[in-house]
């Protein structure tokens, strides 16, 4: 096979491997019910099939990274891709919850190995003319994987039943493994190259801790963040980092050549990414509540409403990795997180209960837009402001970044959001004067337990059976929708904060191509 058509056999098989990997952090979420039927498994043991695959995945970046500059590429490529068909499999075929959690971490392994490798695979294995498209196409996967979760999810559960969204894996990786072999060419490796096994673990345990601690958090609304069980994790987290760097300073081969931070484009990069993360991708999941919970669209539905925002990453993504070579990625990273602003702020001002399409379609067609441009210059920004020698670290640092902005947005966004939604609720139902105190008050305490995320569930459930015959139930649900909507406007805000500062860090920090060299 001659050169110009390896090079595209290439693109394909990562970006199949990467859209497997980054699907598997969201399809779950349509699929948790089906699970815990099966499983009779309660809310806590059910959130770990998601919270350990991401945990594990976030926690790995960063040395599988290393070991393929050590071993080569391809080796640590086509290894992650075997243990995410083994996770997958073991996965599909769990017979409890407990080690369906176990298998799910496995698969994180791989999903981390395929993630972090297949960027700098993409990166080397095309020249510079034509590397904006060839990371266009790459994000193009990520963006349709993460946005279209749903959709995917939705339609294997519903045909075949939840095992099937583990189990697709399998043909899909055998054939990208199988192929791979023949078409990926190994890197260039060190062979006296070491691993720094201080600043594996160390660097493993500050981000398993820090990703641990929002979880902990995300699992439990009611600890405060100066709870311990959340403090004792960050404190555990910032002294790791502390260690971490010490141990950089000193050691001959480091785990991460700390110089390539002293570059402010990469610095950009890695900052625009956290916010994308943390705002944009962080608000997919409650923008995904609202329509299933509160508009009433099944898991199938949600995914094709969400196709508004995925559609236009298929189609502009490569375009955008080409017009990023003309524009320069600083540009067009600050112009589509901006554009990401102002279609989140449409939202929030256009959204209101009753809930309807209607009201979501302007700003999904912005931060589609939004989304499609954004993810290629980023991608470009980081791996082209570092050395050759040091793509393969900084593939596994912009992975991290933006998988600890996701885990930072999903906390932060739905803390905001529960709080919104309970101080209106409280307000409300206080200002009723047509109901006894006494009823005000138990429904109120039914409204808290069930939380923002219940939604129409709620008023179907046996807790609301004695009150559906109540002159004022009609009301309560009314109120319900409108505490979830004070909420959705705290969220929303909040967004925009975290894509405004996007906005202008990337437009001050990432500097043209030609003056990233040496940290200028």
């Amino acid at each position: 096979m001659d050169q110009t058509k390896r090079k595209w056999w290439v693109l394909a098989i990562v970006s199949l491997a990467v859209f497997m990997a980054m699907l598997d952090i969201t399809i779950v979420n349509v699929a948790l019910p089906d699970i815990q039927n099966d499983f009779s498994s309660d809310f806590s043991n059910l959130q770990w099939v998601l919270n350990a695959y991401t945990l594990v995945y976030a926690a790995t970046l960063l040395p599988v990274s290393k070991l393929g500059d050590i071993i080569g590429r391809k080796k640590v490529f086509l290894l992650g891709l075997g243990v995410f068909v083994i996770g997958s499999l073991a996965s599909g075929l769990a017979n409890s919850d407990t080690w369906l959690n176990i298998f799910r971490g496995f698969q994180g392994i791989g999903g981390a190995a395929m993630m972090a490798l297949s960027l700098t695979i993409v990166t080397t294995s095309f020249p510079e003319k034509q590397r904006g498209l060839a990371l266009g196409i790459w994000s193009s996967a990520v963006g349709l994987a993460i946005s279209g979760g749903p959709l995917i999810g939705g339609a294997l559960v519903d045909s075949l039943g939840w095992r099937f969204i583990f189990l697709v894996n399998i043909p899909v990786g055998i054939v990208a493994i199988l192929l791979g072999m023949f078409v990926i060419k190994e890197s260039e490796t060190n062979k006296n190259g070491k691993i720094d096994i201080l600043g594996l673990i160390f660097s493993t345990a500050m981000i398993f801790t820090m990703i641990f601690a929002l979880i902990q958090k995300q699992m439990n609304v009611d600890y405060a963040w100066t709870d311990w069980h959340i403090l004792s994790l960050f404190g555990l987290s910032f002294v790791l980092l502390l260690a971490f760097i010490i141990t950089e300073r000193k050691v001959k081969q480091p785990m991460i050549e700390l110089s390539i931070f002293r570059n402010w484009s990469f610095n950009g990069a890695n900052i625009a990414a956290f916010v994308l993360g943390a705002g944009l991708y962080g608000g997919f999941t409650y923008l995904i509540i609202l329509m299933q919970n509160y508009m009433g669209y099944s898991a199938f539905e949600t995914g094709v409403k969400m196709l508004l925002i995925t559609g236009f990453t298929i189609v502009l993504g490569p375009i955008a990795g080409i017009i990023s070579g003309k524009v320069g990625n600083r540009w067009l990273i600050s112009g589509a997180l901006f554009i990401s602003a102002i279609g989140i702020l449409v939202l929030r001002y256009m959204i209101e209960a009753p809930f309807e399409w209607g009201y979501l379609m302007p700003g999904f067609i912005l931060l589609g837009i939004s989304n499609a441009l954004v993810n290629p210059p980023i991608s470009n920004a980081a791996m082209s402001s570092v050395d050759k020698e040091h793509v393969g670290m900084a593939s596994g640092i912009i992975n991290v970044f933006r998988q600890v902005g996701i885990s930072f947005g999903v906390v932060m966004l739905g803390i905001k959001l529960t709080e919104g939604y309970n101080e209106s609720l409280n307000t409300s139902i206080k200002n009723l004067t047509n109901i006894p105190t006494e009823f005000g008050n138990q429904m109120l305490d039914v409204f808290h337990k069930a939380g923002a995320f219940a939604g129409s569930q709620i008023f179907d459930s046996k807790q609301a059976e004695t009150f559906k015959a109540m002159p004022a139930f009609n009301e309560m649900k009314k109120l319900v929708f409108n505490a979830f909507n004070s909420g959705m406007q705290d969220v929303t805000l909040m967004i925009g904060i975290f894509l405004l500062i996007g906005t202008f860090a990337s437009a001050i920090l990432i500097k043209n191509k030609k003056n990233t060299q040496n940290g200028n």
